[in-house]
């Protein structure tokens, strides 16, 4: 029962921060988002290095992941376009990348290759997803001085329709999982069922018939096929997080959130649901 209330209270307080952050300003967006993927990327680095010969520069890879986050965040709101290249906002991180690169060259030469495929791995899994929700969350707004617009609805709607999706699946699984027992990936997670699947992706497509009534810029057609694109991908995300933990041999990432694990454990889904998103929300823009 004090796990819980522990896991409720933690749960209500995580949503409250990411809502709000995302909601106020481009700036608590911003500053949020730099901050969770450094510390994701953290926890995946710490997580590796538990394997024997793996010597991951944890503390490197976040100070890269945050400057890949804040370059595509300069980059995308505009204010890289007062540089006479603006596309010199990403060079602290080519810069961190080149060491990250030459480093073990020097420390650990037999355990190069290893080290060099989780940093990467690191940046392409963990911080280039978070990076890419600056794409999500600005718009080409001419009229505007810097020629973008926040509209904070896209990176919330993403994470509305994952949490649907999250509760949707387990509401539906737990009530209808053994009387239609056929599991989605049992190997990897028993737990999932393909009925609980689908209704969390009803759910989300439910939300975002609610969403397509306060924000007219998608139509309600447009905004469910970025429901169901967040839902599909948000699973595969679950199930990816999950392989990886189980060939590791560890339960949770981190015990930042009591009764939560770590982040990585609250932003497995979105690792693939923010890309896929992107893609989807690009797509339709360019129709």
């Amino acid at each position: 029962m004090k796990n819980l209330i522990l896991r409720t209270i933690t749960g209500a307080a995580f949503v409250a921060i990411l809502v709000a952050s995302i909601v106020y300003s481009p700036f608590t967006f911003g500053a949020l988002f730099a901050v969770v993927s450094a510390l994701s990327t953290l926890e995946f680095c710490n997580i590796v290095n538990k394997q024997e010969g793996v010597r991951v520069n944890t503390f490197m890879c976040a100070i890269a992941s945050i400057f890949l986050f804040m370059a595509l965040f300069a980059y995308n709101c505009g204010y890289a376009n007062v540089l006479i290249m603006p596309s010199s906002v990403f060079l602290p991180y080519v810069a961190v990348l080149i060491y990250l690169l030459v480093a073990p060259l020097y420390f650990g030469r037999q355990t190069a290759l290893q080290s060099w495929a989780y940093t990467m791995m690191s940046q392409l899994y963990v911080a280039l997803p978070f990076a890419l929700l600056n794409s999500i969350a600005f718009v080409p707004y001419p009229m505007g001085p810097l020629g973008t617009a926040y509209v904070f609805m896209y990176p919330l709607a993403v994470f509305l329709f994952l949490w649907s999706s999250d509760t949707g699946a387990y509401c539906v699984g737990s009530l209808l999982g053994r009387k239609i027992p056929y599991k989605l990936f049992p190997s990897i997670s028993p737990k999932k069922s393909w009925v609980g699947s689908v209704g969390g992706t009803l759910l989300a497509l439910g939300v975002a018939a609610i969403v397509a009534r306060f924000e007219p810029s998608l139509t309600l057609p447009q905004w469910m096929g970025f429901a169901l694109v967040v839902a599909i991908f948000g699973t595969w995300g679950d199930l990816v997080e999950s392989q990886i933990k189980r060939q590791l041999g560890i339960k949770d990432s981190g015990n930042v959130l009591p009764g939560h694990g770590g982040f990585l454990d609250r932003f497995d889904s979105s690792l693939l649901a923010i890309p896929a998103s992107l893609v989807y929300i690009y797509t339709i823009w360019s129709m």
